[in-house]
């Protein structure tokens, strides 16, 4: 069997599998991608294989799918004060900028040293096919920048190394976290000096847009190609013996929202460790009414739940998340009011047709996880017709009173469904719920309100996120064909503050003032120096512990 065929082939399942966890039906597979000591990919050939539903296989083996989150920021941060403060002069000088994007147009001037050489390390196109990946990995071709170097002298740099971003949105994280000052368009990146590494994902398979009704225009990203991008921008920066932020500007809805997905694990494991920082953004999910918050009363028989769907919705998913030792059962009713009657099963599900809207619905319930035993029901909704759909949740134990529920984020759904009774807080997408990473919610530098569609804490079990927030509006960065442009969103949020993070890197690790400095401790202090209205509240579901402003965070060393 060709693996690297089974990495790119739609003929193929991909499954996650987590030691953790063993056995639960894991899928066995001669074509295994390791992730880490905890994680690996198995590629499944889909003839002779069970159809791909929650039913037949693990909820958390399935790979979810992750979106982009996005549409004179630095000085509003305090980042400029401290690349300008004489003593201090911080630029990033030996740290690595990690980022998980849709690639970097390597011959930006914005991402060259004085003399033309690049500032990037290393690229890892999980598309190309052409060359050597990684060390380790089946599939993708890796660029050192020896090979970068080598591009940018030749006459076609494309024929020696052909990474693009059609895109651009992974050509302006970078800039803005790490872009080299351009002095006539009056631009510099929050850590001009440092070192960038990009993984270039590759598109989540058609199986998997069919199954999560994905639209055809829509950047789409599979959470185990994302883990193993994770594991590889980890061993890079040991390799080339750099601290590292890795900045996560992608997100999803599907999960808990409790920190405890396979991303939030991974991200937590790898940032645990001294001179390893992750940065998320919360997303975008803040006013698109895809969170139902549900508490019952006392004696209360069941709690009705509308979700309106628009003309020409292809199909979607909901989700019902409930903590242990509480469960549920739903009932689900169409806008005719025909009806699919509860039935619970502790482990299982079943597919419902409804006559008259010639809509097929799957329902699938499971316990999920070793150490949080929390319910899960699955809903997928196939040719749903227009109008308010009613989910009826019944407690099924005595104790059962609050759940969750979320529907795809916007970027990755059809058409247009909501909650009619929406709830606008716990809208952070997965996996910025991670307790460890710094999750950054976005704000206009203008007026210091906060972007309106920036996601809201608190997480379902009640953590502190988003951590705080950074500009995210009309923030100025590097764009197609050499131009810059300005773009919206909490990952250019999470950008910036990945650039800042570099720089309290380079202060602790690389000058050697505090070389033992984690992860938990840089955000500490970046919440401290937090600027704050007097007016608001803190912890706040939209501004965390207040605005990122990296001049009072080394004010803060100072005093100590």
């Amino acid at each position: 069997m060709d693996c690297e065929e089974a990495v790119y082939s739609n003929d193929y399942y991909d499954f996650i599998m987590e030691y953790t966890m063993p056995g639960f039906g894991t899928p066995v597979s001669s074509c295994v991608q390791k992730i880490d000591a905890s994680y690996d990919v198995a590629y499944l050939p889909r003839a002779g294989s069970l159809s791909l539903n929650i039913q037949n296989y693990n909820y958390t083996s399935i790979p979810k799918c992750y979106t982009l989150m996005d549409e004179s920021a630095l000085e509003a941060s305090g980042i400029l004060r401290i690349q300008n403060q004489p003593t201090l002069s911080l630029k990033g000088q030996g740290v690595l900028i990690g980022f998980l994007d849709t690639g970097i147009d390597y011959l930006n001037p914005v991402f060259r040293n004085s003399d033309g050489s690049t500032r990037i390390t290393a690229i890892w196109d999980q598309t190309d096919r052409s060359g050597i990946p990684p060390e380790g990995f089946l599939y993708g071709t890796e660029y050192m920048d020896t090979s970068i170097n080598e591009a940018l002298q030749a006459g076609n740099p494309r024929d020696v190394v052909p990474v693009t971003d059609p895109e651009g949105h992974g050509t302006f994280m970078a800039s803005v976290a790490a872009g080299s000052q351009i002095r006539e368009e009056e631009f510099i990146g929050a850590a001009p000096y440092a070192r960038i590494a990009m993984v270039k994902l590759k598109p989540a398979k058609q199986y998997l847009r069919e199954f999560y009704f994905i639209p055809e225009d829509a950047e789409a990203y599979q959470e185990n190609d994302i883990m193993a991008g994770l594991a590889y921008l980890d061993q890079l920066a040991k390799r080339v013996r750099m601290p590292l932020v890795i900045c996560f500007g992608l997100g999803s809805n599907m999960g808990s929202h409790t920190g405890v997905s396979h991303l939030s694990t991974m991200l937590n494991n790898i940032t645990l460790r001294s001179g390893r920082v992750a940065v998320t953004a919360v997303g975008n999910e803040g006013n698109e009414r895809h969170h139902y918050f549900g508490q019952m009363e006392n004696g209360q028989e069941y709690q009705n739940v509308e979700i309106s769907v628009s003309e020409g919705v292809e199909g979607f998913s909901a989700e019902l998340w409930a903590r242990a030792p509480q469960r549920f059962v739903i009932e689900i009713i169409s806008p005719t009011g025909e009806r699919m009657p509860s039935d619970y099963i502790l482990s299982g599900g079943r597919e419902f047709r409804f006559l008259f809207e010639d809509t097929r619905v799957t329902v699938d319930y499971r316990i999920t996880g070793i150490l949080n035993g929390a319910q899960v029901i699955y809903m997928r909704f196939e040719h749903p017709s227009q109008g308010l759909w009613n989910i009826r949740v019944f407690p099924e134990v005595e104790l059962a009173s609050i759940f969750n529920m979320w529907l795809p984020v916007e970027e990755l759904s059809t058409g247009e469904v909501f909650f009619v009774r929406s709830n606008p807080d716990t809208t952070i997408t997965v996996p910025s719920t991670a307790i460890v990473p710094i999750a950054v919610g976005a704000y206009d530098v203008r007026d210091n309100s906060i972007y309106l569609r920036s996601g809201r804490g608190f997480t379902s079990n009640g953590w502190i996120k988003p951590d705080l927030v950074a500009p995210g509006v009309g923030v100025f960065g590097a764009g197609l064909n050499n131009q810059f442009t300005t773009r919206d969103g909490t990952s250019v949020a999470a950008a910036i503050t990945a650039g800042a993070v570099a720089l309290m890197l380079e202060w602790g690790i690389v000058r050697g003032n505090y070389t033992a400095i984690t992860s938990i401790e840089i955000k500490n202090v970046l919440i401290r120096g937090a600027a704050r209205d007097s007016k608001r509240t803190y912890p706040d579901q939209s501004f965390g512990w207040g605005r990122l402003d990296l001049y009072q965070a080394f004010e803060d060393f100072r005093i100590r």
